[in-house]
Protein backbone atom coordinates (compact mmCIF):
# COMPACT_ATOMS: atom_id res chain seq x y z
CA UNK A 1 0.00 0.00 0.00
CA UNK A 2 2.96 1.98 1.25
CA UNK A 3 5.02 1.60 -2.74
CA UNK A 4 1.45 2.49 -4.66
CA UNK A 5 0.66 5.75 -2.76
CA UNK A 6 4.29 6.19 -3.29
CA UNK A 7 4.37 5.66 -7.14
CA UNK A 8 0.83 7.52 -7.11
CA UNK A 9 2.85 10.18 -5.90
CA UNK A 10 5.30 10.10 -8.51
CA UNK A 11 3.48 9.85 -11.52
CA UNK A 12 1.44 13.16 -10.23
CA UNK A 13 4.30 15.16 -9.71
CA UNK A 14 5.17 14.09 -13.13
CA UNK A 15 2.16 15.23 -14.59
CA UNK A 16 2.09 18.68 -12.75
CA UNK A 17 5.69 18.58 -14.06
CA UNK A 18 4.70 18.19 -17.89
CA UNK A 19 1.63 20.39 -16.89
CA UNK A 20 2.99 23.07 -15.63
CA UNK A 21 6.30 23.27 -18.62
CA UNK A 22 3.45 22.96 -21.54
CA UNK A 23 1.50 25.79 -19.59
CA UNK A 24 4.85 27.88 -19.62
CA UNK A 25 5.52 27.63 -23.06
CA UNK A 26 2.16 28.87 -24.41
CA UNK A 27 2.30 31.82 -22.33
CA UNK A 28 5.87 32.86 -24.18
CA UNK A 29 4.33 32.08 -27.35
CA UNK A 30 1.36 34.70 -26.85
CA UNK A 31 4.24 37.13 -25.37
CA UNK A 32 6.07 36.83 -28.78
CA UNK A 33 2.33 37.62 -30.62
CA UNK A 34 1.69 40.37 -28.94
CA UNK A 35 5.14 42.02 -28.91
CA UNK A 36 4.90 41.55 -32.81
CA UNK A 37 1.66 43.02 -33.12
CA UNK A 38 2.45 45.84 -30.66
CA UNK A 39 5.76 46.41 -32.87
CA UNK A 40 3.80 46.30 -36.25
CA UNK A 41 1.48 48.59 -34.97
CA UNK A 42 4.08 51.32 -33.79
CA UNK A 43 5.57 50.53 -37.47
CA UNK A 44 2.21 51.54 -39.29
CA UNK A 45 1.92 54.37 -36.85
CA UNK A 46 5.41 55.48 -37.65
CA UNK A 47 4.30 55.19 -41.83
CA UNK A 48 1.23 56.90 -41.51
CA UNK A 49 2.94 59.80 -39.43
CA UNK A 50 5.45 60.28 -41.80
CA UNK A 51 3.25 60.06 -44.71
CA UNK A 52 1.35 62.77 -43.30
CA UNK A 53 3.67 64.83 -42.72
CA UNK A 54 4.71 67.55 -45.38
CA UNK A 55 8.16 69.80 -44.75
CA UNK A 56 8.46 72.79 -46.79
CA UNK A 57 11.83 74.58 -47.25
CA UNK A 58 12.21 78.46 -48.27
CA UNK A 59 12.61 77.32 -51.63
CA UNK A 60 9.87 75.63 -51.97
CA UNK A 61 6.30 75.70 -53.09
CA UNK A 62 4.05 72.35 -51.71
CA UNK A 63 1.03 71.74 -53.33
CA UNK A 64 -1.56 69.36 -51.81
CA UNK A 65 -3.75 67.11 -54.13
CA UNK A 66 -6.90 64.76 -53.02
CA UNK A 67 -7.41 62.35 -55.67
CA UNK A 68 -5.88 64.61 -58.25
CA UNK A 69 -6.95 67.23 -57.15
CA UNK A 70 -5.31 70.73 -55.88
CA UNK A 71 -6.49 70.90 -52.27
CA UNK A 72 -4.22 74.07 -51.30
CA UNK A 73 -1.04 75.46 -51.57
CA UNK A 74 1.53 75.78 -48.98
CA UNK A 75 4.21 78.87 -49.39
CA UNK A 76 5.45 79.24 -45.90
CA UNK A 77 8.04 77.41 -44.83
CA UNK A 78 7.78 74.74 -41.54
CA UNK A 79 5.84 71.66 -40.96
CA UNK A 80 2.86 70.53 -42.07
CA UNK A 81 0.25 68.10 -42.43
CA UNK A 82 -2.24 65.84 -45.01
CA UNK A 83 -4.02 63.35 -45.03
CA UNK A 84 -2.14 60.02 -45.51
CA UNK A 85 -2.48 57.89 -48.48
CA UNK A 86 -4.85 60.23 -49.47
CA UNK A 87 -3.38 63.38 -50.69
CA UNK A 88 -0.21 63.63 -52.51
CA UNK A 89 2.03 66.67 -52.23
CA UNK A 90 3.59 68.31 -55.60
CA UNK A 91 7.07 70.07 -55.16
CA UNK A 92 7.36 73.38 -57.13
CA UNK A 93 10.89 75.58 -56.81
CA UNK A 94 10.52 78.81 -55.24
CA UNK A 95 13.90 80.34 -55.47
CA UNK A 96 15.10 82.65 -58.78
CA UNK A 97 15.90 79.79 -62.00
CA UNK A 98 18.24 80.19 -64.22
CA UNK A 99 17.38 79.20 -67.97
CA UNK A 100 20.23 79.32 -70.99
CA UNK A 101 18.56 79.61 -74.04
CA UNK A 102 20.18 78.09 -77.28
CA UNK A 103 22.15 80.28 -79.65
CA UNK A 104 20.03 81.50 -82.45
CA UNK A 105 20.11 83.12 -85.91
CA UNK A 106 18.50 86.30 -86.30
CA UNK A 107 17.79 89.02 -89.26
CA UNK A 108 18.35 92.48 -88.91
CA UNK A 109 15.76 95.33 -90.43
CA UNK A 110 18.68 95.77 -93.24
CA UNK A 111 18.86 91.72 -93.56
CA UNK A 112 21.76 91.10 -92.19
CA UNK A 113 22.05 87.41 -89.82
CA UNK A 114 23.08 87.98 -86.14
CA UNK A 115 23.50 85.38 -83.79
CA UNK A 116 22.36 85.66 -81.17
CA UNK A 117 23.19 83.62 -77.28
CA UNK A 118 21.30 84.52 -74.61
CA UNK A 119 20.00 83.36 -71.43
CA UNK A 120 16.68 84.05 -68.74
CA UNK A 121 16.28 84.69 -64.91
CA UNK A 122 12.67 83.62 -64.03
CA UNK A 123 10.34 82.31 -60.99
CA UNK A 124 7.16 80.64 -60.12
CA UNK A 125 4.95 83.37 -58.68
CA UNK A 126 1.36 82.01 -58.68
CA UNK A 127 2.04 78.01 -57.94
CA UNK A 128 -1.31 76.79 -58.57
CA UNK A 129 -1.43 78.01 -62.09
CA UNK A 130 1.94 76.80 -63.25
CA UNK A 131 0.66 73.84 -61.80
CA UNK A 132 -2.64 73.83 -63.72
CA UNK A 133 -0.97 75.44 -67.14
CA UNK A 134 2.51 73.37 -67.11
CA UNK A 135 1.73 70.48 -65.07
CA UNK A 136 3.99 71.34 -62.54
CA UNK A 137 7.27 70.77 -64.53
CA UNK A 138 10.26 73.39 -64.98
CA UNK A 139 10.88 71.68 -68.55
CA UNK A 140 7.56 72.89 -70.20
CA UNK A 141 7.58 76.42 -68.20
CA UNK A 142 11.25 76.22 -70.10
CA UNK A 143 10.02 74.97 -73.29
CA UNK A 144 7.40 78.32 -73.27
CA UNK A 145 9.84 80.92 -72.53
CA UNK A 146 11.90 79.79 -74.92
CA UNK A 147 9.84 80.18 -77.61
CA UNK A 148 8.29 83.35 -75.96
CA UNK A 149 11.80 84.49 -75.99
CA UNK A 150 12.60 83.91 -79.44
CA UNK A 151 9.83 85.42 -80.84
CA UNK A 152 10.47 88.65 -78.55
CA UNK A 153 14.32 88.73 -79.84
CA UNK A 154 13.11 88.04 -83.17
CA UNK A 155 10.38 90.97 -83.59
CA UNK A 156 12.44 93.39 -81.45
CA UNK A 157 15.78 92.53 -83.94
CA UNK A 158 13.64 92.65 -86.92
CA UNK A 159 12.77 96.63 -86.34
CA UNK A 160 16.45 97.35 -85.93
CA UNK A 161 19.31 98.01 -87.79
CA UNK A 162 22.15 95.74 -87.36
CA UNK A 163 24.86 98.84 -85.91
CA UNK A 164 21.45 99.68 -83.67
CA UNK A 165 21.62 96.20 -82.17
CA UNK A 166 25.06 96.49 -81.73
CA UNK A 167 24.59 100.23 -80.18
CA UNK A 168 21.83 99.05 -78.21
CA UNK A 169 23.44 96.07 -76.43
CA UNK A 170 24.21 97.77 -73.34
CA UNK A 171 21.76 100.97 -73.60
CA UNK A 172 24.36 103.21 -74.11
CA UNK A 173 25.89 104.80 -77.29
CA UNK A 174 28.44 107.11 -78.01
CA UNK A 175 28.29 110.73 -80.39
CA UNK A 176 30.85 113.07 -81.81
CA UNK A 177 29.67 116.46 -81.69
CA UNK A 178 31.23 119.50 -82.79
CA UNK A 179 31.46 122.48 -80.75
CA UNK A 180 33.04 125.82 -81.91
CA UNK A 181 36.33 126.50 -79.88
CA UNK A 182 37.18 130.25 -81.42
CA UNK A 183 36.71 132.34 -84.26
CA UNK A 184 39.51 133.61 -86.05
CA UNK A 185 38.94 137.64 -87.00
CA UNK A 186 41.72 138.00 -89.42
CA UNK A 187 40.26 135.23 -91.96
CA UNK A 188 36.73 134.61 -90.61
CA UNK A 189 37.59 131.04 -90.04
CA UNK A 190 35.87 129.18 -87.50
CA UNK A 191 38.22 126.22 -85.42
CA UNK A 192 35.97 123.31 -84.08
CA UNK A 193 36.63 120.57 -81.59
CA UNK A 194 34.95 117.11 -81.40
CA UNK A 195 33.74 116.30 -78.12
CA UNK A 196 32.71 112.33 -77.17
CA UNK A 197 29.41 112.41 -75.20
CA UNK A 198 27.67 108.95 -73.90
CA UNK A 199 23.96 109.42 -73.89
CA UNK A 200 21.00 106.71 -72.70
CA UNK A 201 19.18 104.76 -75.43
CA UNK A 202 17.19 101.90 -74.83
CA UNK A 203 18.71 98.66 -74.25
CA UNK A 204 18.13 95.22 -76.34
CA UNK A 205 16.94 93.71 -73.33
CA UNK A 206 14.79 96.57 -72.44
CA UNK A 207 12.90 96.27 -76.43
CA UNK A 208 12.90 92.67 -75.95
CA UNK A 209 11.29 92.66 -72.01
CA UNK A 210 8.65 95.35 -73.76
CA UNK A 211 6.94 92.50 -75.55
CA UNK A 212 6.95 89.98 -73.01
CA UNK A 213 4.21 91.09 -70.83
CA UNK A 214 1.87 88.23 -70.40
CA UNK A 215 3.56 85.39 -69.28
CA UNK A 216 2.89 86.12 -65.77
CA UNK A 217 -0.73 86.06 -66.00
CA UNK A 218 -0.84 83.18 -68.27
CA UNK A 219 1.57 80.49 -66.76
CA UNK A 220 2.36 81.78 -63.45
CA UNK A 221 5.84 82.71 -63.46
CA UNK A 222 7.67 85.80 -63.99
CA UNK A 223 10.80 86.61 -66.24
CA UNK A 224 12.69 88.98 -64.43
CA UNK A 225 15.33 89.81 -67.23
CA UNK A 226 16.29 88.83 -70.43
CA UNK A 227 20.44 89.34 -70.65
CA UNK A 228 22.55 88.41 -74.37
CA UNK A 229 25.65 86.79 -73.31
CA UNK A 230 26.65 86.89 -76.93
CA UNK A 231 26.16 89.28 -80.17
CA UNK A 232 28.48 87.71 -83.37
CA UNK A 233 28.04 87.34 -87.05
CA UNK A 234 27.70 83.76 -88.58
CA UNK A 235 31.06 82.90 -89.77
CA UNK A 236 30.16 82.47 -93.34
CA UNK A 237 29.80 86.57 -92.84
CA UNK A 238 32.46 87.45 -91.19
CA UNK A 239 34.90 88.19 -93.54
CA UNK A 240 32.08 90.16 -96.15
CA UNK A 241 31.27 92.46 -92.88
CA UNK A 242 34.88 92.86 -91.88
CA UNK A 243 35.50 94.09 -95.41
CA UNK A 244 33.15 96.25 -95.48
CA UNK A 245 33.83 97.59 -91.95
CA UNK A 246 37.43 97.91 -93.22
CA UNK A 247 35.91 99.78 -96.37
CA UNK A 248 33.61 102.22 -94.51
CA UNK A 249 36.29 103.01 -92.10
CA UNK A 250 39.18 104.26 -94.97
CA UNK A 251 36.69 106.25 -96.41
CA UNK A 252 35.98 107.99 -93.11
CA UNK A 253 39.52 108.44 -92.60
CA UNK A 254 40.09 109.63 -96.60
CA UNK A 255 37.32 111.55 -96.00
CA UNK A 256 38.65 113.57 -92.41
CA UNK A 257 41.99 113.53 -94.53
CA UNK A 258 40.44 115.20 -97.34
CA UNK A 259 38.68 117.89 -95.08
CA UNK A 260 42.71 118.16 -93.26
CA UNK A 261 44.01 119.18 -96.14
CA UNK A 262 41.14 121.53 -97.24
CA UNK A 263 41.40 123.11 -94.14
CA UNK A 264 45.39 122.95 -94.47
CA UNK A 265 45.22 124.49 -97.90
CA UNK A 266 42.70 127.50 -96.62
CA UNK A 267 45.55 128.06 -93.95
CA UNK A 268 48.31 127.83 -96.15
CA UNK A 269 46.60 130.32 -98.56
CA UNK A 270 45.75 132.54 -96.02
CA UNK A 271 48.91 132.85 -94.18
CA UNK A 272 51.09 133.21 -97.57
CA UNK A 273 48.85 136.02 -98.07
CA UNK A 274 49.28 137.51 -95.13
CA UNK A 275 53.16 137.28 -94.99
CA UNK A 276 52.86 138.57 -98.95
CA UNK A 277 51.05 141.77 -97.39
CA UNK A 278 53.81 141.75 -94.49
CA UNK A 279 56.75 141.20 -97.26
CA UNK A 280 55.49 144.53 -99.20
CA UNK A 281 54.62 146.62 -96.82
CA UNK A 282 57.99 146.00 -95.45
CA UNK A 283 59.48 146.12 -98.71
CA UNK A 284 57.48 149.84 -99.42
CA UNK A 285 59.02 151.22 -95.67
CA UNK A 286 62.66 149.72 -96.94
CA UNK A 287 62.87 151.58 -100.01
CA UNK A 288 61.07 154.55 -98.13
CA UNK A 289 63.84 154.47 -95.67
CA UNK A 290 66.64 154.09 -98.56
CA UNK A 291 65.14 157.40 -100.34
CA UNK A 292 65.23 159.13 -97.62
CA UNK A 293 69.00 157.92 -97.07
CA UNK A 294 70.13 158.45 -100.21
CA UNK A 295 68.17 162.32 -99.70
CA UNK A 296 70.13 163.07 -96.76
CA UNK A 297 73.04 161.31 -98.16
CA UNK A 298 72.28 164.10 -101.08
CA UNK A 299 72.07 167.05 -99.12
CA UNK A 300 75.46 166.58 -96.93
CA UNK A 301 77.10 166.25 -100.10
CA UNK A 302 75.71 169.25 -101.73
CA UNK A 303 76.09 171.15 -97.78
CA UNK A 304 79.21 170.01 -98.14
CA UNK A 305 80.55 170.86 -101.35
CA UNK A 306 78.69 174.12 -101.33
CA UNK A 307 81.35 174.61 -98.38
CA UNK A 308 84.92 176.19 -99.88
CA UNK A 309 86.46 175.06 -96.43
CA UNK A 310 85.14 171.54 -96.66
CA UNK A 311 85.39 170.96 -100.57
CA UNK A 312 89.23 169.88 -100.53
CA UNK A 313 88.83 167.81 -97.60
CA UNK A 314 86.10 166.16 -99.01
CA UNK A 315 88.05 165.82 -102.58
CA UNK A 316 90.48 163.64 -100.44
CA UNK A 317 88.68 161.77 -98.98
CA UNK A 318 86.85 160.50 -101.92
CA UNK A 319 90.79 160.70 -103.80
CA UNK A 320 91.71 158.33 -100.79
CA UNK A 321 88.26 155.76 -101.59
CA UNK A 322 88.73 155.81 -105.46
CA UNK A 323 92.60 154.74 -104.85
CA UNK A 324 91.73 152.14 -102.50
CA UNK A 325 89.07 150.93 -104.81
CA UNK A 326 91.82 151.01 -107.79
CA UNK A 327 94.59 148.95 -105.64
CA UNK A 328 93.50 145.05 -105.99
CA UNK A 329 95.93 142.03 -105.56
CA UNK A 330 99.03 141.11 -103.81
CA UNK A 331 100.79 144.43 -105.28
CA UNK A 332 100.36 147.93 -103.29
CA UNK A 333 102.19 149.78 -105.47
CA UNK A 334 100.37 152.48 -107.47
CA UNK A 335 102.19 154.23 -110.08
CA UNK A 336 100.51 158.01 -111.16
CA UNK A 337 101.43 160.38 -113.54
CA UNK A 338 101.70 164.11 -112.92
CA UNK A 339 98.43 165.17 -115.07
CA UNK A 340 96.04 162.70 -112.86
CA UNK A 341 93.24 163.99 -110.85
CA UNK A 342 94.56 162.09 -108.16
CA UNK A 343 98.28 162.86 -108.19
CA UNK A 344 96.67 165.98 -108.59
CA UNK A 345 94.88 165.94 -105.10
CA UNK A 346 97.54 164.69 -103.23
CA UNK A 347 100.16 167.12 -104.73
CA UNK A 348 97.34 170.16 -104.10
CA UNK A 349 97.29 171.37 -107.33
CA UNK A 350 93.24 170.12 -107.54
Amino acid sequence: MADFNQNTNTEFERFNSDGTRQKNKKEKKDGTKTKSIVIALLLIGIIVLVNSMVITRQNQFKLIRQFGRVDRVVTDAGLSFKIPFVESVDVIPKELLLYDIAASDVITSDKKTMIVDSYVLWHVTDPLKFAQTLSCSVNNAEGRIDAIVYNAMKNTISNMKQDEVIRSRDGKMTVTVDEPEEAVTNNDMEISTEKEDVIEITSLTEEIMSQINHVEGQYGIEIVTVEVKKLDLPDDNKQAVYTRMISERENIAAQYTAEGKSEAKIIENTTDKEVSIMLSDAQAKAEATIAEGEAEYMRILSDAYSDPQKTDFYSFVRALDALKESISGDNKTVILSDDSPIAQIFNGQY
